[in-house]
């Protein structure tokens, strides 16, 4: 990759584990298993590449309310599983890690997980890894006017104070570089809710290939065309 084509930050809508099984003749669950594989390959191209920041779209906040509930225990066992298994490597390779979304409802292990990943890689100042679990773009939309409204109420700003860049302090993602690419795997051509303010101005990707075949390769090809 040329130095002009390097990107500071990429998102990646990961869909297809399902259909992947399915077309394998294997459970859904393989799919995710093999999605994570998915994952490793695009962290290592993003950390060899220079690119500053990755964020990937594990889990929405429609599809945690939507899977069922057998399909969903086995993914968040995978999430628990997989960071507790890999969260030392990344640090060892300077990644730091962080995570998006409405966590809340999810399980005091899951959470654990993720405070502990974000705790030990906290000083690291390569690859930023951001997952966005339990994440709406929506949901991010209204949590920053909830807390721009709380400010009004407060007397700290005015009706006039709102802004764009207001707004914008109260977004996910805000303190990280403005989101350059955004790449959808699995055919499908549309956002699912997900960064919907960070992407105002990115470029937009879309490939037929399913996630778990999402390759260094077909990295390579959405920079390209970049």
């Amino acid at each position: 990759m040329s130095e002009q084509n390097i990107l500071k930050h990429v998102a990646i809508i990961m869909d297809g584990n399902g259909r992947w099984a399915k077309k394998k003749l294997l459970p859904r669950a393989a799919g995710h298993v093999a999605g994570v594989k998915a994952v490793q390959k695009a962290v290592e191209f993003a950390a060899e590449n220079n690119i500053s920041v990755l964020t990937l779209f594990a889990l929405s906040i429609e599809n945690y309310s939507g899977r069922p509930k057998e399909e969903l225990s086995h993914l968040m066992s995978l999430i628990v599983k997989q960071l507790a298994k890999h969260v030392i490597a990344l640090h060892e390779k300077n990644v730091k890690i962080s995570f998006i979304g409405d966590h809340g409802n999810l399980s005091v292990k899951v959470r654990q997980e993720m405070d502990s990943a974000v705790s030990i890689t906290a000083d690291n100042t390569g690859l930023q890894l951001v997952f966005a679990i339990n994440y709406s773009g929506l949901w991010d939309i209204t949590n920053a006017a909830q807390r721009v409204a709380e400010k009004v109420s407060e007397g700290c700003l005015t009706v006039a104070d709102i802004t764009q860049e207001e707004m914008n302090k109260h977004i996910s993602l805000s303190e990280l570089p403005k989101l350059d690419l955004m790449i959808r795997t699995s055919g499908e051509m549309r956002l699912s809710n997900f960064l919907i303010w960070q992407s105002a101005y990115s470029e937009l990707y879309f490939t037929e290939t399913l996630w778990p075949d999402f390759d260094k390769n077909s990295f390579e090809q959405a920079i390209t065309a970049f």
